[in-house]
């Protein structure tokens, strides 16, 4: 670990107001480039209160960037360094998150304070700072991730209410428009045979950390949930109804990835 005052210099980001250095950081392991961004909020009563936690060495959690309610933005860990943000996480097979992403912080008390509304001017400052270092690091559309995309079950944010619609209206993440809701069968705990084989099929090539199997088990419904928060926000319950797999098939038959049924 370098020390905290090693942060001096400018920002890595010209959309960063000023440095707040955090403690919480290490070497990125060799091999490792930077190649996906992860969405987080602070899920804290305060903002103060969730950037004292991130610079607190007892904490041992830190990001790279951190967005306040009011758009600003600061810098708690250099880009080129390990922050510690994703915790135990795995997308496209791969553990360990923290090793090749940017950590984003949003401030936000999350579902324990209610899940208010991100203010546009937040999520503006957080459009601009994805594109900024999406175009630094050519990292594509669909590695901007949320952070219960990456840890589904144990974590939740950004949650439902984060705008990833209008992330994408301006050139930022994956998406597409969720499939309305809608009467008719549905996929769920307990349920077995082709059609849960071919949703974790799908799950599975978008990125989610799930086998193949065809059981709808406790860990299909949780990356069922974790994925609705992120591309069907309007009910995450765990169901794979109509709307869930319409949506899914849909992303799946955009590039990058193939047009396989699900």
């Amino acid at each position: 670990m370098i020390s905290i005052t090693a942060m001096t210099a400018k920002p890595d980001s010209s959309l960063a107001a000023r440095v707040r250095p955090s403690p919480s950081h290490g070497e990125r392991p060799e091999g490792r480039a930077v190649d996906c961004i992860i969405l987080h909020y602070t899920g804290m009563a305060t903002g103060a209160a969730a950037l004292e936690r991130l610079c607190d060495p007892a904490s041992q959690v830190s990001c790279h960037y951190f967005v306040e309610e009011d758009g600003s933005v600061l810098q708690l860990v250099p880009e080129a360094r390990r922050a510690w943000h994703a915790g135990i996480s795995r997308w496209k097979g791969v553990s360990d998150l923290n090793a090749n992403s940017i950590g984003i912080e949003i401030v936000n008390a999350g579902h324990d304070g209610g899940l208010p509304d991100f203010p546009a001017p937040q999520i503006d400052a957080v459009i601009a700072l994805c594109r900024d270092i999406a175009a630094r690091r050519c990292i594509a559309p669909e590695r901007v991730l949320a952070h219960s995309d990456i840890a589904p079950g144990r974590k939740i944010d950004p949650g439902e209410k984060f705008p990833w619609e209008r992330l994408h209206a301006n050139g930022v993440g994956h998406w597409t428009p969720p499939a309305p809701l809608a009467p008719g069968a549905a996929l769920a705990l307990g349920d077995k045979g082709e059609g849960v084989a071919a949703l974790r099929g799908g799950l599975s090539r978008y990125g989610y950390d799930i086998e193949a199997g065809d059981d709808y088990d406790a860990r299909t419904q949780t990356v069922v949930s974790a994925f609705q928060l992120h591309f069907r926000p309007a009910r995450a319950d765990g169901i794979a109804d109509a709307s869930t797999r319409e949506t899914l098939r849909a992303l799946l038959a955009g590039p990058p990835y193939s047009a396989a049924a699900v």
